[in-house]
């Protein structure tokens, strides 16, 4: 079975008209002003999926500073995912920073969400006041019996729309906070997973992290596959494509090229995430 935890879906007026969306919304000017930044309708998820196998996959929108647009979003993908039971699994997306963002992680957790993320914050923030709000969206998730996925990138290396400024050291106060529910962190982690060598507290902290693979060809080595698995055990990553910045088909090809086992592979696949969604049927293509 494969299961993309990390994929995007847009509005079709979005699609349609995405400069109409800039005004307010910095973030999202900065990820999707280049021509070139794909944005999909529901109907382009569902067609990827069935071109390359993917069974399940997790789809949320955009975090969004203007309520209505968040909201509004949000009810798309829950509908979306209502519509086309059980391949998408729904989660919410808010402005971690947003006054209304609590509330409206609330209302999509109870009406049908099974989690939160993208959670991202792209542009200057301070860091306590983050820490902060992101602890009041774990509440929320926890209250709830859900999850948190959160955007980590990497703090060296190339710049890119969406390289967002926080540090390794503010990912890792997430986890700790969020210690008792699961925590995926996008992309790798940012490359937090690496820590998990250490001696003290990073293994205690980290031990229940998940860690995507969204934009990995586009950021990383093909050998970053066997040296996470390595490093955090083949359990706890799974995969994500970001689509539709990328196809699944390109991160099953790495995974081949990085010299996995079969059986390692099939885990981060979908296997490890049909454990964390409870998903127990297994189909084939």
């Amino acid at each position: 079975m494969h299961i993309d935890v990390h994929t995007h879906i847009f509005p079709p007026e979005v699609v349609q008209d995405r400069q109409r969306f800039y005004e307010g919304e910095p973030a999202f000017r900065l990820l999707y002003d280049s021509p070139k930044a794909k944005l999909g309708t529901v109907e382009v998820l569902l067609e990827a999926m069935e071109r390359d196998c993917v069974h399940r996959a997790v789809v949320f929108g955009f975090p969004w500073s203007t309520t209505d647009l968040m909201m509004r979003h949000n009810d798309y993908v829950l509908e979306s995912a209502a519509k086309h039971a059980p391949a998408l699994i729904p989660f919410g997306c808010v402005d971690p920073l947003g006054s209304g963002s609590l509330g409206e992680a609330e209302r999509c957790l109870t009406n049908g969400a099974r989690g939160l993320g993208e959670l991202a914050i792209y542009g200057p923030a301070d860091e306590q006041i983050a820490l902060r709000c992101f602890e009041d969206l774990i509440g929320c998730c926890k209250m709830l019996d859900s999850m948190m996925l959160v955007h980590a990138n990497e703090p060296v290396g190339h710049w890119y729309p969406g390289k967002a400024p926080l540090g390794l050291d503010f990912y890792y106060a997430l986890a700790r906070l969020a210690a008792g529910m699961p925590l995926i962190l996008a992309h790798w982690g940012g490359g937090l997973g690496f820590y998990e060598l250490l001696k003290k507290d990073a293994p205690e902290t980290l031990g229940k992290v998940y860690y995507d693979t969204a934009a990995s060809p586009f950021l990383y080595q093909p050998s970053m596959y066997a040296r996470m698995v390595a490093i955090v055990g083949v359990q706890r990553i799974l995969f994500g494509s970001d689509y539709p910045l990328l196809s699944p088909s390109r991160y099953f090809r790495e995974m081949t090229e990085a010299g996995l086992s079969s059986e390692e592979i099939r885990a981060i696949s979908g296997q490890n995430a049909a454990v964390l969604f409870g998903i127990t049927e297994s189909p084939s293509c």
